[in-house]
């Protein structure tokens, strides 16, 4: 094994081999460990998916707005694994390759947080809206 293969690196398949749908799911959930763990930014958004899908408990929110909150969170999700992928190849770059890279991080950061604005205005309608219907027929 070389040494800077990690030993969960050891089982990756050769481009010949068969992946089977156990070994791809596995492989899905390493990278979500690989890409959640050290993310600071993780724990924030699981803070606030948590309180929306607090909120859209306690305000009775329909299947549609299930949905529309549901889709939101799993889109900052995913764009924030998508930032830790080119966080991750970026590290492995030597230096002259950054610098020419270093701006596909600045991308990847921007569409978090266009994710992030979007999946915020989405809850406000949607909270605001709810709230402002539960207020209103009392």
């Amino acid at each position: 094994m070389n040494s800077t293969m990690h030993s969960d690196e050891t089982d990756l398949p050769t481009p010949a081999q068969q992946r089977y749908w156990s070994k791809k799911f596995a492989y899905a959930l390493r990278g979500w460990k690989y890409g959640i763990r050290g993310q600071s930014s993780f724990s924030v958004h699981f803070f606030f998916a948590a309180m929306a899908l607090m909120a859209a408990g306690v305000l009775g929110c329909s299947l549609e707005q299930w949905c529309l909150i549901l889709l939101s969170i799993g889109g900052v999700f995913t764009a924030e694994l998508f930032n830790s992928a080119l966080e991750t190849l970026f590290r492995g770059l030597d230096p002259d390759q950054r610098e020419r890279a270093w701006k596909a991080l600045d991308i990847s950061a921007g569409a978090v947080l266009l994710m992030s604005v979007i999946a915020l205005c989405v809850g406000c309608l949607i909270f605001g809206v709810r709230f402002y219907e539960l207020m209103t027929h009392q």
